[in-house]
C-alpha cells in the first residue's frame, strides 16, 4: 500500500517534464505526503505573502491575524494560535502591531473578565479584502488541472485530515525525551 500511495499521481504527470527532484520527491520519498503538503503549502504562502507584505506593510503572523478576524471576528489570541499552528509569541508580538497601527482593536471579554477578545477595524476590513483576491486567484489555479469532481474530493479528504489532527499522537520534543 505505502508505494501505491507513494507513487500516486505518476500517471497524471505524464509529459508535463517535472523536474528530477521534484520527481524522486513526489515518487520516491518515504514522506511523501509532507513533501506534497508542504510544497503546496509554499506554492501559494511565498508569492502571497510576499505580495501582502509589499503592499500592505504585514508581516505574515500579523496578516494571520487579520485574515482569522475577518472570517470570524471577535477571537481570542488562543482562537487564532490554535487554528493557525503559529506560537503564542509570535501572534501575541503581530496584535500587539495591529493593535498599533489601528488595524485591529482589543476589548476586555465580558464572558471572562480575565481575557481580551480581538476585533478587526475598518481599515483592517479593507486589507482583507484586498488581499483576498489574489489569494482565491492563486488557488484556482492550484487546482486547475482537476476536475470539478476532483476538487470536490480533494476538498473533503483534506477536510477529513484536518478534521481528525487532534487525534494524531503528540510529538515530543528533544528536551522532553532527554529527562
Amino acid at each position: 500500500m505505502e508505494t501505491l500511495l507513494r507513487e500516486g499521481g505518476k500517471a497524471a504527470a505524464g509529459t508535463h517534464g517535472v523536474e528530477d527532484l521534484v520527481s524522486v520527491k513526489l515518487w520516491k520519498n518515504p514522506c511523501w505526503l509532507s513533501f506534497r503538503f508542504n510544497f503546496l503549502a509554499l506554492q501559494f504562502n511565498e508569492p502571497i505573502y510576499r505580495l501582502i507584505e509589499k503592499e500592505h506593510g504585514l508581516a505574515r503572523p500579523e496578516f494571520v491575524v487579520i485574515y482569522s478576524l475577518g472570517l470570524s471576528d471577535g477571537l481570542t489570541a488562543s482562537a487564532i494560535c490554535n487554528s493557525s499552528g503559529f506560537p503564542k509569541n509570535t501572534i501575541s508580538r503581530a496584535i500587539q502591531k495591529l493593535i498599533d497601527k489601528n488595524i485591529v482593536r482589543r476589548e476586555i471579554d465580558q464572558a471572562d473578565l480575565r481575557s481580551f477578545v480581538l476585533y478587526i477595524t475598518e481599515e483592517g476590513r479593507r486589507i482583507v479584502d484586498q488581499a483576498m483576491q489574489p489569494m482565491v486567484e492563486r488557488e484556482r489555479a492550484m487546482i486547475s488541472s482537476l476536475t470539478p469532481a476532483e476538487q470536490l474530493m480533494l476538498s473533503e479528504l483534506l477536510a477529513k485530515v484536518v478534521v481528525d489532527s487532534p487525534n494524531w499522537p503528540p510529538m515530543t520534543t528533544i528536551e522532553e525525551n532527554e529527562e
